[in-house]
């Protein structure tokens, strides 16, 4: 079953560069997808687009049936609830605990309290932090601190999950750590698309990665790996 779809997407800046030109992309529900090019390839563009930070000028973008190319700034809420979104940097309230930075995802949107506590220690179950609910984001190491960001992301039981550079200020072993967390939440039924410049990852994990190339979508590999092309 389609769960994304980007028909013919173009998105020029105002300062004239072409981010995406004539774009095209089909992703079923379940996959993982990596997202590779050199920076200024437009990858990073077509991540913003999913969840709704930027805007197409002309195309389409389905996520579970919603358009969201033309989805109101008012209903992006909605657009919001289905996905969850991880980054580089961590992003955490530093004066709330590991708990609280999870349940505070649930709460916006106005769970009830045991509704929370019940799926908080789950999801932290999940990312193997279970023991660490009572502690702050800087008691906590980087790998700690991006699992995290990715229980708060999928707290909500989303159907896609995008991780922006999820592993770039990681060391190589956390980085894979990290993956391993993110392929059993894959495993789980969460499709996952994750942009990211590293080779290793992608060479190990063996899984669809679409390279995009001066806004252009390049290559599909259905298990593919990075180090076919150079930049």
């Amino acid at each position: 079953m389609e769960l994304i779809r980007v028909d013919n997407v173009q998105k020029t800046y105002k300062n004239g560069v072409v981010a995406l030109y004539d774009f095209n992309l089909s992703i079923q529900k379940g996959e993982f997808v990596f997202v590779i090019g050199a920076s200024g390839s437009g990858k990073s563009t077509l991540i913003k687009m999913l969840y709704r930070e930027e805007r197409p000028d002309r195309g389409s973008i389905f996520i579970g049936g919603i358009n969201v190319a033309k989805l109101k700034n008012r209903k992006v809420y909605i657009l919001r609830r289905k996905l969850g979104v991880v980054f580089q940097d961590f992003k955490l309230l530093p004066k709330l605990t590991v708990f609280e930075n999870v349940a505070f995802a649930m709460e916006v949107f106005g769970y009830e309290k045991g509704e929370i506590q019940k799926r908080v220690l789950e999801v932290l179950d999940l990312v193997g932090l279970k023991n660490k609910v009572r502690q702050y984001p800087d008691q906590l190491s980087g790998g700690e601190q991006q699992r995290v960001v990715i229980a708060r992301a999928i707290v909500n039981k989303p159907k896609l999950l995008i991780c922006d550079e999820p592993t770039g200020n990681l060391d190589p072993d956390t980085s894979m750590e990290i993956m391993r967390v993110l392929e059993n939440i894959n495993n789980l039924g969460t499709t996952i698309i994750m942009a990211t410049h590293d080779r290793e990852i992608v060479d190990k994990m063996k899984k669809r990665v679409i390279l995009i190339e001066s806004g252009r979508l390049k290559k599909d590999y259905e298990k593919g790996t990075y180090y076919n092309e150079r930049y």
